[in-house]
């Protein structure tokens, strides 16, 4: 089988990605990664195949921050790199519209990768849910980008192979748990929880000991800060600076998606911008974070609690899902009350740190790339089977 990856090209979205291909190339099929030039060296280092963007006359269309407004420079990057490739089955990420659209005319299945929950409408249930007007609206928003791309591709106005919701694909895959779905909440039949497919590019030499040596210069106990887009919400920074200025924290910023770094003179916080977040993880027994997927199931694998400031986007979503799960406080976005006290408060409470560690231990015990593989696998098989006299008779 010929797989094209074709995600976003933020690490946020593209390591899951590549832990799901890494899985379909062990199993031996033939797997291309279809991206920016600048993630060549990340793929290499994954050991896949890799197709720029930019030898398909293409610049823009696989990053998250232009994701609507760049749809057609997607569809037809993805659609002239999976007939170059062949491509029996596309796998995406949520959001990549693009991709979803050349599926439809090549008539093959697109596997989608999404969050740690669901975005979109529930199948069923989740009445009750206290955020169901924004998953709602949600929904008809990125259905009405898909069908104006669809319109722009000169696609006729007919529903899609999935004509329900064609932000799906063929397959949706949630890289959560369960329990971070609202209760009573039904997904629909395409979606699966597959967990967290997590990988990253390993630290460079030297970058580790002089990473330590510098954190070793502090006495104080770390957290991890990881903050998301701000899509016009409040800036952090003024929380951030309130947090860790003669507190009793050291925090290590992850500034790589932060617009406008602002820390303040004086303060107890270690600024870095990597593409990996495990060995900091290591040295930390808290997270701060926006509440985007990434940070949030890495904190959770190596079963630390979680302080959470939704900004935007799915961060309010999953902010509360943590909290229904018991592994995340509240950290208010204004500095009117005493960011450190909250922190202080989450560092010590014991169940708080249980409920992690027991979320954490069953994402981790997934084995998820196996998992994803066999959902693209099976996407595949059964285009095969329905195209087969032979296996319909059977």
């Amino acid at each position: 089988m010929n797989v094209l990856l074709c995600p976003l090209s933020d690490g946020g979205f593209l390591y899951p990605v590549i832990a799901a291909g890494r899985e379909l190339a062990r199993r031996g099929h033939a797997v291309t990664a279809l991206g920016h030039a600048r993630v060549a060296p990340v793929l290499a280092e994954a050991g896949l195949s890799f197709a720029a963007v930019e030898e398909f006359g293409e610049r823009t269309g696989f990053s998250a921050a232009r994701w609507g407004r760049t749809g057609m420079e997607q569809y037809r990057a993805t659609l002239r790199a999976a007939i170059q490739v062949r491509a029996d089955v596309l796998v995406t990420s949520v959001l990549c519209h693009g991709a979803l659209v050349a599926a439809e005319v090549l008539d093959i299945p697109v596997v989608v990768v999404g969050l740690s929950i669901h975005l979109w409408d529930y199948q069923a249930g989740g009445e009750g849910e206290p955020l169901g007007e924004t998953r709602r609206v949600r929904t008809l928003d990125t259905v009405g980008h898909h069908t104006a791309l669809r319109e722009q591709a000169g696609l006729p106005p007919r529903p899609c192979r999935q004509p329900h919701n064609p932000l799906l694909g063929t397959a949706l895959l949630l890289r959560g748990s369960p329990a971070l779905e609202y209760p009573d909440a039904v997904l629909p039949d395409r979606v699966h929880h597959v967990g967290p497919l997590a990988w990253e590019p390993a630290a460079g030499p030297g970058e580790l000991e002089e990473l330590s040596a510098r954190l070793d210069r502090s006495a104080k106990p770390i957290v991890y800060v990881h903050l998301g887009r701000y899509f016009e919400g409040l800036n952090l920074w003024p929380l951030l600076n309130a947090a860790f200025t003669g507190g009793p924290f050291l925090g290590v910023v992850e500034r790589g998606r932060s617009r406008d770094p602002r820390p303040a003179p004086g303060t107890d916080m270690l600024l870095v911008h990597k593409p990996w977040m495990g060995p900091l993880l290591d040295r930390a027994g808290l997270v701060l974070t926006s509440a985007t997927s990434a940070p949030v199931l890495a904190a959770l694998r190596q079963g630390l609690p979680l302080a959470v400031s939704p900004n935007g986007a799915e961060q309010a979503l999953l902010a509360a899902a943590c909290l229904r799960a018991g592994v995340a406080v509240r950290v208010p976005a204004t500095v009117s009350r005493d960011p450190a006290a909250v922190l202080r408060r989450a560092w010590r409470s014991p169940g708080l740190r249980a409920r992690a560690r027991d979320l954490g231990r069953e994402l981790a015990a997934e084995d998820s790339a196996a998992r994803a593989a066999a959902v693209v696998e099976q996407a595949m098989s059964g285009v095969a089977a329905a195209a087969s006299p032979a296996l319909r008779k059977g």
